[in-house]
């Protein structure tokens, strides 16, 4: 089991809590979990952090495929699992029309095929105008969590000199 982050971690990261100029620990860690092989994102969310020119841009162009999965034959089952599960929701036409082309759709097909639990700051909705990863997860019987629960279940520390 890995995690497989979601693009708006990374995004949030950078704006808020862990901006790469000033804890560069959280990005350390990053590589370190995802050398350690447990802990990706997928090509179609490396995709969509590189579509700004910036500092996330350069980061995420400097860890290539092994940080950014691209799908393998592996995934197409859980692609057309998916792609049935939002058909057969209460979802409106254009709220599964334009998941079926996102970058959420590959990471929940990815994380059901591989077995993963998804990293997303989304939140589950009731809404049929929008597929949240969460309700695809829950609908699919996928474990996801925020970014905050997978760094207390990994206990990661970002820990300024000595402690007692």
């Amino acid at each position: 089991m890995a995690y497989l982050l979601d693009a708006n971690v990374f995004i949030a990261a950078k704006n808020l809590h862990y901006g790469l100029d000033f804890c560069p620990a959280f990005w350390d860690w990053l590589i370190a979990r995802n050398a350690a092989g447990s802990l990706f994102s997928i090509e179609k969310v490396g995709d969509e952090v590189q579509a700004v020119a910036d500092e996330l841009c350069d980061w995420a162009v400097e860890r290539g495929n092994g940080f950014f999965l691209r799908p393998d034959a592996s995934v197409f089952p859980a692609l057309a699992a998916v792609s049935n599960w939002a058909n057969g929701q209460a979802y409106t036409p254009a709220a599964v029309s334009t998941f079926l082309q996102i970058a959420d759709y590959y990471l929940v097909a990815q994380a059901q095929a591989g077995g993963h639990t998804v990293v997303t700051h989304e939140v589950p909705s009731a809404s049929t105008r929008k597929i949240k990863i969460p309700d695809a997860c829950l609908g699919l019987g996928i474990k996801f969590m925020t970014p905050y629960e997978m760094l207390r279940r990994e206990r990661a520390r970002f820990v300024l000199g000595a402690h007692p």
